[in-house]
């Protein structure tokens, strides 16, 4: 141990004096982000040894986070799955600034963080988040497909809004979310679990876990089967998982971990309904499904870190991304074949404990290059199931996204602390027809675009600790989406559309509080947005040529909003039983800034109010049960502010049991009590004209999940 140490009991640690004492990441305080599962501790004049049990990763996580000047929070899946846990809508729910919806309880999910790809939802796609699994990316210049967004294996996730995910090289408006996978040491022993439910819904998994005899390697393998027959008739989905993961630490100053995935799936999502079909036949599906099946994709990441000394450290990471996607094999008389392979690699220098102004000064210098080794889109004519011909071929090998970022954390006193960074984005895109049959089209769009786009992304915050539970936050930032390849050129049209990078200047100021019986937060932001990737009026009718309606840069908007949060432990006996409720609410405004067109309407998609909250009774020998409600305003569906999806409010139940000794538990989950027809997300058009046209996706109707674990 240092010099001075000394043993104090934890109950009388200040939140500042624990978070040095657990390993908090210099890149933590840098930007305002975190680092990773592991960053090196800044250093200070004396340990502290903590007579208490050691925190979780989930856990240390929660109170990493709480060093970024602005909106981040941390979800336990160990938590979520005190009911069902299959999508992103399940383990994203609760958290502010998020909006998460699975469209008939499949895969494809709608997600945006602070109107993050707003209206792209195409089944298959998630635009304008940077996804992440143990701190390396599966979002690439193609974007990211859905299909490992079932989230399994998954230990804990960590959401972070906006430019608050600087530190993973995110520069998304919406910022990042980062999966982490179970380890050897996060979950030991062996596991089987079994679910079943409603509209055919059955999950079975199996995993294993251990360390060495040495405690120098750990492993972790888990493998799972889904099946969910679908709420709408003829939309059942099917896949399997398969995940390794093994961890080795070769001395005290070097240690690597290989983590693969890989997963098949076919899922076939129903049709979208007018709300006159919703109200009269959810489960109604009709001729315009959309299928996409996945033979394999497979994702290999690798990260080693090498502790160079007491003050700095090397974090060297690669990923590898195949994600080959065979769209619309059943149904759609134009299918597609579309092929990508990402290659990524990640480096990244810590510095932690200098003195820069006579002020202790933390830096980190990172370095993202993901590029798309073998991408393309092959379409092809189909009657009856049989394809007949190709019907175009677009080649985006080449397109990349690569970031330089230089970050600082200046601690200015014991409340304060100062992060500053600036990062350098380069976009390359290189997207081209090569073989089409489509006749020519008389819109003034080529063939084939290729160019490189360089953007400065600056941020500052500033971090003041008013009192030990009390934290008040705020940063300026900008952000950079690029297109992604196939928003400018797919198989549907033979030209190649010249999408400019998406742009924003960002402003947020919030607080954090805590006490004995109440954690919550608040964050308001705004966003000036330039460029945005919208599916609008690319170009108006002229003559006998119709108004082209596809991706495109829009006029100027206005993203802002409220995120807030708040769980509160209302009553606790001597035995140990608790009642606590926990709540998030998002408020959504955004809007156009004069368009020519739109003026200062909405921009469609998203509810303006979104509300969750969860009663929950916990009682000390391991029963639990709880009410929980998800609120919903409406919504327009066109930018032109003419027809609405109604408003929601949604009632479900749960209760279970964990014995104490973790050996098993059981679950038993209720959705949608009150058997409600509302609409769980939607398509966009242009101008509706106040007529109720196909465009919504019913979610479940009542339905009931149970499942079994048993670990030995």
């Amino acid at each position: 141990m240092q010099r001075n140490a000394r043993q104090i009991n934890s109950t009388a640690i200040t939140r500042a004096t624990l978070l040095r004492t657990l390993g908090v990441g210099a890149a933590l305080c840098l930007s305002g982000g975190i680092a990773g599962a592991q960053e090196a501790a800044p250093q200070v004049e004396e340990t502290v040894v903590i007579k208490a049990k050691a925190l979780k990763e989930a856990e240390r996580a929660k109170e990493r986070l709480k060093n970024v000047a602005g909106t981040a929070s941390v979800v336990n899946n160990a938590e979520v799955e005190r009911g069902r846990a299959q999508n992103a809508e399940d383990v994203l729910a609760y958290q502010p600034g998020v909006f998460a919806a699975a469209t008939s309880g499949t895969g494809a999910n709608k997600i945006s963080i602070r109107g993050s790809g707003l209206n792209s939802f195409y089944q298959g796609y998630s635009l304008g988040i940077k996804y992440l699994f143990d701190g390396l990316p599966i979002t690439g210049p193609g974007g990211t497909q859905e299909d490992f967004l079932t989230l399994t294996g998954v230990d804990y996730t960590e959401i972070l809004n906006g430019a608050n995910a600087f530190a993973y090289s995110a520069l998304s408006l919406g910022g990042a979310i980062n999966f982490v996978t179970h380890t050897g040491r996060s979950a030991p022993g062996n596991s089987i679990s079994v679910e079943a439910g409603s509209f055919g819904y059955r999950k079975y998994q199996a995993s294993t876990g251990g360390v060495s005899s040495s405690g120098d390697t750990d492993y972790y393998l888990q493998y799972t089967h889904n099946q969910r027959d679908g709420f709408q008739r003829n939309s059942p989905n099917s896949g399997e998982d398969y995940i390794f993961n093994l961890g080795h630490k070769f001395n005290d100053r070097l240690e690597t971990r290989l983590v693969i995935r890989h997963r098949g799936e076919e899922l076939r999502n129903g049709s979208t309904l007018t709300l006159a079909q919703l109200e009269a036949d959810p489960r109604n599906s009709t001729s315009t499904a959309s299928a996409r099946r996945k033979k394999g994709t497979t994702l290999v990441t690798s990260r080693t870190t090498l502790t160079l000394d007491d003050k700095s450290k090397l974090e060297l990471g690669f990923a590898y991304n195949d994600y080959p996607l065979d769209n619309g094999w059943i149904y759609s008389d134009q299918p597609g074949i579309w092929r990508s392979k990402d290659f990524t690699t990640s480096l990244r220098y810590l510095r932690t404990g200098d003195t820069l102004f006579g002020k202790l000064s933390d830096t980190t210098v990172s370095f993202s290059d993901t590029r798309l080794l073998d991408g393309d889109v092959t379409g092809y004519n189909q009657v009856n199931g049989v394809r007949t011909s190709e019907r175009q071929y677009t080649k985006y090998s080449g397109s990349r996204d690569t970031v330089l970022s230089v970050s600082n954390a200046l601690h200015l006193n014991e409340q304060t602390t100062l992060s500053s960074g600036l990062s350098l984005i380069e976009i390359g895109r290189n997207v081209r027809i090569e073989r089409s049959t489509l006749p020519a089209s008389a819109l003034p769009f080529p063939r084939a675009v290729e160019y490189t786009d360089r953007s400065l992304a600056p941020r500052l915050g500033l971090l003041y600790q008013a009192t030990p539970t009390l934290q008040v936050f705020g940063n300026v930032s900008r952000s950079v989406d690029p297109p992604v390849t196939w928003q400018m050129a797919s198989t549907g049209v033979s030209y190649v559309r010249p999408l400019r990078p998406q742009k924003a200047n960002t402003a947020e100021i919030g607080l954090r509080a805590s006490s004995e019986n109440h954690d919550g937060s608040v964050t308001l932001y705004r966003s000036y947005v330039s460029d945005e990737l919208l599916t609008s009026i690319a170009s108006p009718a002229v003559g006998a040529t119709p108004a082209l309606v596809a991706n495109t840069n829009a006029s100027k908007t206005i993203h802002q909003g409220i995120e807030a949060a708040l769980t509160s432990k209302l009553w606790k006996n001597n035995s140990g039983d608790r009642l606590s409720y926990r709540q998030a609410y998002t408020f959504n405004d955004f809007y156009y800034r004069n368009d020519q067109r739109y003026g200062q309407n909405e921009l469609p998609s998203l509810p303006r109010h979104v509300y969750q909250g969860e009663l929950l009774f916990q009682q000390a020998g391991g029963f639990y049960s709880g009410v929980n409600v998800r609120a919903m305003s409406g919504y327009y569906v066109d930018y032109a502010n003419t027809w609405r999806a109604p408003s929601a409010v949604i009632w479900g139940a749960k209760f279970g049991y964990e014995e104490p000794g973790k050996k098993w538990k059981a679950y038993l989950d209720f959705r949608n009590i009150g058997d409600k027809h509302y609409a769980a997300a939607a398509n966009t058009t242009d101008n509706a004209r106040g007529l109720d046209t196909p465009n919504f996706y019913p979610g479940d109707g009542f339905s009931i999940y149970s499942g079994v674990t048993y670990r030995f």
